[in-house]
């Protein structure tokens, strides 16, 4: 058709433009940006991290410790996320790592680099002290440069790394700590024998229990009490005992709840 004032589109007028693909500098403000996100957010939770009391797994990813520590505790929630989707079993699968501070800033404490996405940074196994990764590469130290504890190459664990070279090295190393049953922290893990010994022991307590009930009533307020300041006895980090301390409380009152349901409901 024509001379109705309009016009005939051409073909490559019709034909939709191939998307474009990013450009280099575009993939790395990406990277840079979940790199960012993902120093300041715990990986399990989402909360804002704080590099005072944080963790990390054997793939070098950043977690709140009172996260993990929640979330290694019994839920009744379902949909809960829970550490052990990400191969956090128990708290010998994470590290307590240990940064340094500079005025107000989070700094390697060889180099002075701020630590964060623009660093490339790594923590020792087992002490847990955070470097650049390039000081340490730089003095080839056998001991960690702040606590003297001594340490292997293979235990140089890269925070949050992106590199397939770093993350290759990585599997491989928790694969031959788990085939020499240890965990990311070099501590035994929990075999299937004393697992499976350890559920039995469970089993013979709770057909015991109701034996045991009435005494138990009596001095349960003392007995938590003992029972958490135990628990947390080994725990030298004011902050994370605090933490423990607090998830413990909360987690004892759930269980003094649903304890008064159930015998309101037998």
């Amino acid at each position: 058709m024509g001379n109705d004032g309009g016009s005939i589109p051409k073909r490559r007028e019709l034909v939709k433009n191939a998307a474009r693909a990013p450009t280099i500098s575009e993939l790395k403000a990406t990277a840079l940006e979940s790199l960012s996100h993902a120093w300041a957010h715990c990986a399990l939770s989402d909360a804002p991290l704080d590099l005072d009391a944080v963790v990390s797994d054997w793939r070098g990813r950043l977690y709140s410790y009172e996260a993990i520590l929640k979330g290694l505790m019994p839920s009744d929630d379902p949909n809960e996320v829970t550490p052990a989707v990400l191969g956090i079993r128990s708290l010998r699968d994470v590290a307590k790592l240990k940064f340094s501070k500079t005025g107000d800033k989070w700094a390697c404490p060889i180099s002075m680099k701020e630590m964060g996405p623009a660093t490339k940074a790594v923590y020792l196994v087992p002490c847990g002290h955070a470097f650049a990764e390039v000081a340490i590469a730089e003095i080839k130290a056998e001991a960690c440069p702040e606590c003297g504890e001594a340490f292997a190459q293979e235990n140089v664990i890269a925070i949050l790394p992106t590199g397939e070279k770093d993350l290759d090295r990585l599997q491989r190393r928790i694969e031959d700590l788990q085939a020499s049953g240890l965990t990311h922290t070099l501590k035994k893990g929990k075999s299937e024998k004393k697992k499976k010994r350890k559920a039995g022991e469970t089993a013979e307590e709770e057909a015991n229990g109701e034996k045991r009930e009435d005494k138990a009533n009596k001095s349960d307020a003392g007995r938590s009490k003992r029972e958490a300041d135990s628990r947390i006895k080994g725990i030298n980090n004011s902050m994370a005992a605090t933490l423990t301390a607090r998830v413990l409380a909360e987690q004892d009152e759930r269980n003094k709840r649903r304890k008064l349901a159930q015998a309101a409901a037998s």
